[in-house]
């Protein structure tokens, strides 16, 4: 996931950069002449509404993306699974611990009564 936070970041950078670009473009083209103050603020705008719209979509991509992931390996799940066989391993073994103190305590009866004879 931290691949993908790092894609958006890049991104945010990326159009962040473009922005100022263009408003610093449209700045010096006002300035020379080229196009009218009310021309360069349109298109200004024109540009921050499709990157809001662009960037909105790209949002929901994104959140459908990240479920069908979630939902593709549900690591809830996993992780759930997880410590059911942690569990299970721990009874495993507190098991294996009583059968050899048993077998333990056997062995020492065993001996003791063979040693009295």
């Amino acid at each position: 996931m931290d691949t993908i936070k790092n894609f958006v970041y890049a991104g945010l950078g990326l159009a962040t950069m473009t922005t100022d670009k263009i408003k610093v473009t449209i700045d010096d083209l006002v300035e020379k002449g080229k196009i009218s103050d009310t021309e360069g603020k349109k298109i200004i705008e024109d540009f921050l509404n499709t990157t809001e719209e662009k960037r909105t979509d790209f949002e929901n991509k994104l959140k459908k993306t990240k479920g069908k992931i979630s939902n593709t390996f549900d690591f809830n799940k996993k992780e759930k699974e997880m410590d059911l066989l942690k569990e299970r391993i721990k009874g495993l073994e507190k098991e294996i611990t009583n059968m050899k103190k048993k077998t333990s305590s056997a062995k020492k009866t065993t001996t003791k009564t063979t040693t009295k004879k």
